[in-house]
């Protein structure tokens, strides 16, 4: 990767676009693409439920501008307890920012401040921000009138949930670039037994690929039982 991330945050290697299921956020997809190679909206906005693909789709952003030649930063605002707001001075020199779960800061003056100084800045520079958050930018809580008016300027999305269908693409599309085999009644095993969130579905298939290769087994039903106590 050529973007170099600050204070060495890592992306996950497997959040790509070619790994995204789509399924109603085909345009949202296509859109995000356009933005991350610098030839889309300068500022993206998409927000949904907890584990609807939003630090997928960031991270897969970042990794889309890096190879292709600029400058990334990206920054998940779970982590606001360590930071501090004076992080973010500078972060205009990047091509891309995308700032993950801008919720978080809503209520925190100071972090306001330096996000809305922030934006400006990028704008000045004609660089470009992707944030994520689970509320559309209008309903955030944030009390200065002019960051919300911001982040609404840009394209803003909604996450739509993919069905049991999709679910299962994206599971087996996983599996298959892991290495494995996904078969269907494994994965419709899967899909009834366990939450249907996207990042639980991946974690548990990460933890049976592990398992898969110790015990030279494919992922058929049984074994998925005695590896998963289910």
């Amino acid at each position: 990767m050529s973007g170099q991330l600050p204070l060495g945050l890592q992306l996950k290697a497997s959040a790509r676009f070619s790994n995204f299921v789509a399924g109603a956020n085909r345009e949202l997809l296509e859109q995000l693409q356009l933005t991350a190679k610098g030839a889309g909206e300068p500022f993206f906005a998409c927000w949904g439920n907890t584990g609807s693909g939003k630090t997928h789709l960031l991270q897969a952003s970042c990794h889309e501008a890096a190879e292709r030649g600029r400058t990334v930063a990206y920054l998940s605002l779970n982590d606001l307890p360590a930071l501090r707001p004076e992080l973010l001075e500078g972060w205009e020199r990047y091509d891309l920012v995308c700032l993950d779960d801008v919720d978080v800061l809503a209520g925190d003056p100071a972090w306001e401040e330096a996000l809305f100084h922030l934006y400006n800045r990028i704008r000045e520079r004609d660089s470009c921000l992707v944030v994520s958050s689970v509320v559309p930018p209008a309903r955030l809580n944030i009390s200065l009138p002019d960051l919300v008016s911001r982040l609404s300027w840009g394209l803003v999305y909604q996450l739509q949930p993919l069905n049991d269908e999709q679910r299962m693409q994206a599971l087996q599309l996983r599996a298959q670039q892991r290495g494995c085999e996904m078969p269907d009644e494994t994965g419709r095993y899967l899909l009834r037994r366990l939450p249907r969130d996207m990042p639980t579905l991946f974690d548990m298939l990460d933890e049976l690929d592990e398992a898969s290769l110790v015990a030279q087994r494919k992922l058929t039903v049984p074994f998925v039982k005695s590896v998963l106590g289910l």
